[in-house]
């Protein structure tokens, strides 16, 4: 009997009891319990599965590789690391030591072996660069795979998460606190900061730049693009700015929860615009399949889910980002099942099956007008982001996934994407995709676990605040 046919049955047991006047039969009371406590085994068996992937990809110098390939008896790590990439590792290893699987004298010991590494990295204006080599903690300048130039990069998202492990690591570890504490003094947000000019807000947006190449005077060449969509997961870097005071807490209020009636994107907007904290905000959403949500920038799941997997969002905001985070995943199963009948679901930038990389989702949540195209390609970490909006759903999909194409490995978890429509199943997990499984697992798990940083101090006082203020037009 399948999972659901085992739900049917039960419930109607249960039924036939009550409208017969008696209590259910022992059995059928017990069954969500040995069901709740079958669930949470296989979630701690895929955790740790999860967690020797990111075991396997750690070089001797501490830090998390960006991918390997397990197509083959051993794993083939890469060369080269990103601060996204070490910031997974580290909270990686704060979860599985709060789970269980390490002991605390272990969790020090790697935790003080990355950051060391962290120490000795090359930066630039209290930043980290984009590439590194992961085996001596060298800046790249070519890449490793072809030898192509590189032109080294100070990124505002890839060091949100970077810095984003830190904290979860200093939390962990009070014996590291000063050492990362002096990582981050040095790390002030107003550098990629545009002030907001209200005379000319299209040069003075009140935004945050996606980067900077810093091998120019001054502060270097900046990106031409701020990061000006609310909705995707440079608003790490954000929350982070705000809680420290590096950030004026307005420049929430000049994100976009779309672009402006009348602009291109994906379709016209409906909303409303309100004034809050004095700044003029247009509250805008969009519609699909009849339900009203806060769209992404490409129509990922990532995108909306990997920052609430730290900030609680929800729960700060349940009528407002609370909800449109249920709709969104809801969104997502609803195309993959009923508007493409795919028979799965989760769409996210993830490895190509055949070989690659590319940015995978639901165009029509995603304001960017030739967005992010689901392709037939299911990513199993899109599954794991979805678990505090649909448990029941991620795991029965995730669970669908490892019978009809064998995309689990015991050795290393879920492999990062399946091509449902061919059966093809990628050769490599990635880090960044590994760590967002390892932090929906230890949320689901353990909740709370990985954000205690993020519900205190400036969090608390700065942050939280706004999202109780934050009331979209959904």
């Amino acid at each position: 009997m399948n999972r659901r046919s085992f739900l049917t049955a039960a419930t109607a047991t249960a039924g036939a009891a009550a409208l017969a006047g008696a209590a259910p039969s022992p059995a059928a009371a017990a069954a969500p319990a040995r069901r709740h406590d079958d669930e949470q085994r296989l979630a701690r068996a895929w955790f740790a599965a999860t967690y020797r992937s990111m075991e396997a990809m750690t070089t001797e110098l501490g830090l998390a590789t960006d991918k390997i390939d397990v197509s083959g008896a051993a794993p083939v790590p890469s060369a080269q690391t990103s601060p996204t990439n070490i910031g997974c590792g580290l909270w990686s290893t704060v979860a599985a030591a709060g789970l269980g699987i390490l002991s605390e004298s272990a969790m020090h010991r790697r935790l003080q072996r990355a950051v060391a590494a962290v120490e000795r990295l090359e930066r630039a204006h209290g930043f980290w660069f984009n590439w590194y080599d992961a085996h001596d903690g060298s800046l790249l300048t070519s890449w490793p795979e072809t030898g192509d130039p590189i032109r080294p990069f100070l990124s505002t998202v890839d060091n949100a998460w970077l810095v984003t492990g830190l904290r979860i690591a200093a939390d962990a570890d009070p014996a590291l606190r000063p050492r990362i504490g002096a990582l981050l003094a040095d790390a002030d947000w107003s550098y990629y900061y545009t002030p907001y000019d209200p005379a000319d807000p299209v040069a003075g947006p009140g935004q945050l730049r996606g980067g900077y190449w810093p091998d120019k005077p001054g502060r270097g060449e900046p990106t031409g693009h701020h990061y000006g969509a609310l909705n995707t997961e440079p608003r790490m870097a954000s929350y982070l700015g705000i809680a420290d005071g590096s950030l004026p807490s307005a420049h929430y209020w000049h994100l976009l929860r779309t672009l402006l009636p009348g602009m291109g994107q994906e379709q016209e907007p409906g909303g409303r615009y309100v004034t809050v904290d004095g700044v003029r905000v247009w509250e805008g959403h969009y519609t699909y399949r009849g339900r009203k949500l806060v769209p992404t920038w490409g129509g990922s799941m990532f995108e909306a889910l990997m920052v609430p997997l730290f900030v609680p969002e929800s729960t700060w905001s349940p009528r407002s980002w609370g909800t449109t985070h249920r709709r969104y995943v809801r969104s997502q199963i609803e195309h993959g099942l009923d508007e493409e009948e795919y028979g799965f679901w989760g769409f996210s930038p993830a490895s190509v099956p055949s070989g690659g990389y590319r940015e995978y989702g639901v165009d029509a949540i995603g304001m960017q007008e030739d967005g992010y195209h689901s392709l037939g390609t299911v990513t199993p970490h899109a599954s794991f982001l979805a678990l505090p909006q649909a448990p029941a759903e991620a795991l029965a999909n995730l669970r669908a996934l490892d019978r009809a194409f064998g995309a689990y490995d015991d050795r290393y978890g879920f492999r990062d994407s399946v091509d449902v429509t061919t059966g093809r199943v990628s050769d490599v997990v990635l880090a960044l995709d590994q760590g967002m499984i390892v932090a929906a697992l230890a949320q689901h798990l353990h909740p709370g676990l990985l954000q205690t940083p993020f519900r205190t101090g400036g969090f608390a006082a700065r942050v939280r605040p706004l999202l109780a203020r934050e009331r979209f037009s959904i």
